[in-house]
């Protein structure tokens, strides 16, 4: 077993790469997710003003092809909400008669 030194440092060598490259994919992995987060791929919060009267509950949200429905109640009559999430705006309203 005297002449197997090379081979042992071989196996060292290889154990050692290997782990280096388990590493470094680690590494490439992490920095993929981080900049698809922060390119927009990620949930962003923004605070949303409807500008509706005191005393107005939400009732439900739902979507609404490329908008978001937005069900309010209380402070005059029902009425649901068309929000564009895109621009940060409400687009459409409509009135329930009572």
């Amino acid at each position: 077993m005297a002449g197997n030194g090379g081979g042992m440092r071989a196996l060292v060598a290889l154990v050692i790469g290997m782990g280096v490259l388990i590493v470094a994919g680690t590494a490439v992995i992490g920095v993929t997710i981080v900049k698809r987060i922060s390119a927009g791929g990620g949930v962003a919060a923004a605070a949303v003003v409807l500008d509706e009267p005191a005393g107005t509950r939400i009732m439900g949200v739902g979507p609404a092809g490329d908008k978001v429905a937005v069900v309010l109640s209380g402070g005059g009559p029902d009425r649901v909400v068309l929000w564009d999430v895109a621009r940060g705006v409400a687009v459409g309203r409509l009135r329930l008669a009572r």
